[in-house]
């Protein structure tokens, strides 16, 4: 569970195991394009509240996540499940369905339990207790690589210098934190119809903390706490944002920027941040013997717990765009904190990005926040960029914690678990400049479907058989909805990749192929985003289990948990500002595939283990092979689809 330290309406005050890597670390990033026209204001159907601040003014009055007729989704699993499975399989798990929705069987006793859970008036979301632990709280392996998530910048060719690079970011997130403080922030819409903004309370001044068995989560006071923390050569600064009542502005940010990289020199400190790297319960421990240590740790500790958020200031100068990708997933693990939900990182050469902790928010509000960020420092439109430098500023205060011979050893069993964890991974990243959004277009289809097809087809072309795929679909239409599972493979999406590989079948064959893979994809995204996928409903169903009760066979079925192994895990948030966007597998054995879809390129993201073992096989250079596999695919269907566009415009 979590626990915030400030309630919500304190937030706006003065404003009118499978594994988890497996099965529910599903990396809720929800196809989501950062544009302008999902922060403007419509003329949505739901009543706002004139006593609530602008940002939270429809919240209250949002629709509650529906729990699903169990007999609709039971039809649906068995539709997402028979592609993947061979007959004898697939007559087997009908078989466990069937028992599994008779009159009087469990699965009517589980739905009416999840009914009576989802009307309770005191359960404002009936998953979400349930899956932030399952999904992330319980989560024991290191949030880094297998939780967090990152976005890579494009270069800023006027900032340079990292103090001035580092200072236009954080006086950008601070205008956003603002509005978020506030309450003023524009709520953000799909079709007209407003978003839960209850996530945007985990963003500034909040940390996971790790404890055994299940980690918490707590927001500090946003108007007690003005300071952000920089770290500099592994060693922690606190910099207070706020000076006599009025913020830092850009000139004074920079100053206090580079002192902060001139305290810290050429020296080295020991990495406290790595152990944040670890497992989490190895994490409890070491936080446990750290505030131990020294009295005065413990003060030191919450000041990085409260702080609005961390800056890494990273010595290291990566250039291509695998280097950077990997120093903004990971970096060398030790001048990082990954339990902060917001790690904005500048390099020695310019170059920047962000580091995402995921536990109590998706890809989607934070991409909004780096989208505006980015846009902010385009644009120039800094609200605060005077020249005048106060000479009452402090120098930024070092926190020098006091480190024992065990926390010594703590932190060297740390940096070489990164280590071995690191070097297990590879990242590959496929910037495809041949089209993108406004040819597809031209090709009467949906870009995330048309994108979701390219990957189906890579992954055919490279394994000669489709896998379970996991994409997000936000369900943020509903009070602290998160993500619902979209399957991706259909037998619609296999007959298509193997009508693209058959060389005998004709253009025409391949344009219809391809159409109703599209259709199919579409139409269950819409069904998940509007709740009525089947992931989370069964979730939910096995939760309402008693421990005492057996398991029905379709949770113990083998296509149960086939059926969500994800080999491949993907999703789309989209911003012309960035330069990279990804995160790890979720599975030993599989992809993680994030990508975006500018306007005129495609952007993929491949991670997984290298060499790694599928069906017993070893996929050597795996992340190279499915990185060219994706070139070829979108290449093809480009060449397939221009021939219909060409046909019509003759018409």
């Amino acid at each position: 569970m979590s626990r915030t330290i400030l309630h919500t309406s304190a937030l706006l005050k003065g404003s009118t195991r499978q594994s988890a890597r497996q099965g529910y670390l599903l990396k809720a990033r929800s196809a989501f394009s950062t544009t302008a026209s999902r922060y403007a204001a419509p003329q949505p159907t739901i009543k706002a509240d004139p006593n609530a601040p602008p940002m939270l003014r429809y919240q209250k009055n949002l629709p509650r996540l529906p729990v699903p007729a169990l007999s609709a989704t039971l039809t649906k699993y068995l539709k997402t499940v028979k592609p993947l499975l061979s007959e004898q399989e697939y007559n087997e798990t009908e078989k466990c369905v069937e028992e599994f929705r008779a009159p009087g069987g469990p699965g009517e006793l589980l739905q009416k339990r999840l009914e009576a859970r989802a009307a309770d008036p005191n359960c404002v979301n009936w998953l979400e207790e349930w899956w932030n632990d399952g999904a992330y709280m319980a989560y024991r392996d290191p949030v880094v690589v297998y939780v967090s998530y990152f976005f890579a910048y494009k270069d800023d060719k006027s900032r340079k210098a990292p103090a001035k690079r580092a200072a236009s970011v954080v006086s950008a997130a601070l205008q956003f934190r603002d509005q978020v403080v506030n309450g003023t922030l524009e709520p953000e819409y799909a079709k007209n119809e407003p978003l839960c903004m209850d996530s945007y309370k985990w963003m500034f001044n909040a940390v996971r903390l790790p404890k055994s068995t299940s980690d918490v989560s707590e927001v500090h006071d946003p108007h007690k706490n003005q300071h952000i923390v920089v770290i500099r050569n592994n060693g922690f600064y606190v910099l207070d944002t706020v000076v006599d009542g009025k913020r830092l502005s850009l000139s004074e940010l920079e100053i206090q920027l580079q002192k902060v990289i001139d305290q810290a020199g050429t020296k080295i400190e020991p990495a406290i941040g790595v152990l944040t790297a670890d497992n989490r319960d190895i994490w409890t421990k070491n936080r446990e013997v750290l505030l131990s240590a020294s009295s005065k740790n413990r003060s030191l500790m919450d000041k990085i717990d409260s702080a609005a958020f961390v800056l890494c200031m990273d010595n290291t100068t990566p250039v291509t765009r695998e280097e950077v990708s990997r120093a903004c997933w990971h970096g060398d693990g030790r001048n990082r904190f990954f339990d902060k939900p917001l790690q904005f990182i500048v390099f020695d050469n310019g170059k920047a990005g962000f580091n995402g902790e995921h536990s109590m928010m998706d890809g989607t509000a934070t991409s909004r926040l780096n989208d505006y960020v980015c846009s902010v420092i385009a644009k120039n439109k800094f609200d605060n960029d005077t020249a005048e430098v106060r000479s009452s500023l402090e120098q930024p205060q070092k926190l020098d914690f006091e480190i024992n011979d065990t926390l010594k050893d703590a932190i060297k069993s740390a940096e070489q678990s990164f280590e071995d964890l690191i070097g297990k991974h590879d990242l590959r990243v496929l910037a495809y400049n041949a089209y993108g959004k406004q040819l597809i277009k031209k090709f009467k289809t949906s870009p995330d479907a048309y994108a979701q097809m390219v990957i189906q087809l890579a992954y055919y072309k490279m394994f000669g058989v489709s896998r379970p795929t996991y994409e997000s679909g936000q369900t943020r239409k509903y009070q602290h909805g998160r993500t619902e599972t979209c399957r991706t493979v259909s037998e619609d999406s296999v007959a298509f990749v193997k009508t693209m590989e058959d060389h005998q079948a004709s253009v025409q064959d391949k344009i219809a192929a391809f159409r109703k893979a599209v259709a199919s994809h579409s139409k269950y995204m819409v069904e998940a985003c509007d709740g009525h996928g089947v992931d989370r409903h069964l979730f939910g169903l096995k939760n309402a289990l008693q421990p005492s009760e057996t398991k029905p066979s379709i949770f113990n079925d083998p296509a149960y948990s086939y059926s969500s192994h994800w080999f491949i895990s993907s999703s789309q948030l989209t911003s012309e500002h960035y330069d990279g966007y990804g995160w790890g597998e979720v599975v030993p054995d599989g992809f993680g595939i994030a990508y975006m879809i500018k306007n005129n390129s495609l952007h993929f993201n491949v991670a997984s283990i290298k060499d790694l073992t599928i069906d017993g096989k070893q996929c050597k250079n795996g992340t190279e092979r499915m990185k060219a596999y994706l070139e070829e695919a979108a290449d093809e269907l480009r060449a397939v689809l221009e021939t219909e566009v060409a046909v019509e415009s003759k018409l």
